[in-house]
């Protein structure tokens, strides 16, 4: 076989791996920023690397690949750090509409979800790796030792801490889809009919309302903090909306959300944290540049 031919072989075995495994990669780069963008630009990144690779010399394709993703991400967790110190207002993930088998699988729901992906910007960029390699794709401590360049007893500890610090941020309960649902749907009377008293009934006191507007649009600044201070905000936007928008239900990120539309044109993205039958996070998310994957299911895969 000429050299030419055995580069041929190499390049298609390469590239036949590389889209077997693209959506548990995507995947894994999403988790870690939380932007879909960036993890496309990481996949890329990684395709470069992985066809420079002899593959004879791999023995686990998928363990070699996750590798290479993980070491791009993150590299460009780190710049998106710096980037994120200039962001105009909160910053919130960038929403993926999803296909509903992934709000079957409990644990990659919860992990892509919105609630859980602002956890995961408390950590840093190691801890966000490691947690996610291993209590997400459930990764053995070897494998991520690898990917993040520590021993491997370094890397359990930075797990236990990691987990440690997640646990005390996320819900107590595992988030029910049933009261995202409900939640929502009173959303969408309270636009549709202008009876906001359902909704307001589902605050919780201490509820948050996060909205991403990235120096594009209109948005809150700042959070906003407290029953009275959402309701507030949300009579006066709703009375807005009820007169000009069309809200659709949608599965974003694995669980319940609402695409709201202007004359046809996507305006942002609701998604809720609720706990114990009330609502204790409203994320809405307008920048317009985040809003690109909510026309087309993105497969997600662990």
């Amino acid at each position: 076989m000429s050299e030419r031919t055995e580069q041929i072989t190499q390049t298609t075995e390469a590239t036949e791996t590389f889209v077997l495994h693209r959506n548990l990669l995507f995947t894994v780069a999403y988790e870690m920023l939380g932007s879909a963008a960036d993890a496309e630009d990481v996949l890329q990144e990684t395709w470069l690397r992985w066809v420079q690779v002899d593959l004879a010399t791999v023995q686990d394709q998928r363990a070699y690949l996750v590798r290479i993703t993980t070491r791009q991400a993150l590299m460009r967790l780190r710049s998106l750090r710096r980037r994120k110190e200039s962001y105009v207002g909160p910053w919130l993930p960038e929403p993926l509409l999803t296909a509903p088998d992934v709000a079957q699988d409990v644990e990659l729901a919860e992990g892509v979800s919105m609630a859980m992906l602002l956890v995961l910007e408390t950590l840093t960029p190691t801890e966000r790796a490691v947690f996610v390699l291993r209590d997400v794709f459930g990764l053995e401590y070897g494998e991520i030792a690898e990917a993040v360049g520590k021993t491997a007893a370094t890397t359990r500890q930075i797990a236990h801490r990691a987990r440690n610090h997640v646990a005390a941020r996320r819900p107590r309960e595992a988030v029910s889809q049933a009261e995202n649902r409900a939640a929502l749907g009173a959303f969408q009377r309270a636009v549709e009919t202008g009876d906001m008293r359902s909704l307001l009934d589902l605050l919780a006191p201490d509820v948050v309302f996060l909205s991403d507007g990235g120096g594009r649009v209109q948005a809150a600044l700042t959070p906003v903090v407290g029953a009275a201070q959402v309701s507030t905000l949300l009579t006066a936007g709703l009375t807005r909306l009820a007169r000009t928008a069309a809200v659709q239900p949608a599965e974003a990120n694995g669980h319940p959300a609402l695409i709201v539309r202007i004359d046809g044109q996507i305006e942002g993205l609701l998604a809720v944290r609720t706990e114990a039958g009330v609502i204790t996070g409203l994320y809405f998310v307008r920048n317009p540049e985040k809003l690109s994957r909510l026309e087309q299911e993105t497969e997600l895969r662990r």
